[in-house]
């Protein structure tokens, strides 16, 4: 069922691009807002509906339509699970670990150098 959903969405994808690739653009863009340009232009003006506008809607609704189903269909089956579910019967024993031995120091550590000179002060007795 999962397939069957993935090839139509394939589908139907492709035909709502050829449908949106094919209409005429409203022309003008943002070269009509500088001036001049009437209120149908830059608030979108009504157009009539063609065929081609049909489709795209349609098209457009059954894509986020399956892409919905085949979401909830994709999450059902990876849902977070105990770690421990369903490993009841084989409990295998971890590897023990050997113990590391740490490196001995053979000398003394250095003292800390001096602190510097404090330079003399001007102040009187």
């Amino acid at each position: 069922m999962y397939g069957i959903f993935v090839g139509i969405l394939i589908l139907d994808s492709l035909i709502l691009a050829v449908a949106v690739l094919l209409q005429a653009g409203q022309g003008g863009g943002l070269a009509t807002m500088g001036g001049g340009a009437g209120t149908e232009t830059i608030m979108g003006g009504r157009q009539a509906t063609t065929l081609l506008t049909k489709v795209t809607w349609w098209t457009a609704g059954i894509f986020l339509f399956l892409s919905l189903v085949l979401t909830f269909m994709t999450q059902s089956g990876t849902q977070v699970r105990p770690l421990l579910e369903g490993q009841g019967q084989q409990q295998q024993q971890p590897a023990p670990i050997a113990p590391t031995t740490l490196p001995i120091e053979t000398q003394p550590a250095a003292p800390p150098p001096a602190p510097p000179p404090q330079p003399p002060s001007n102040r009187r007795p």
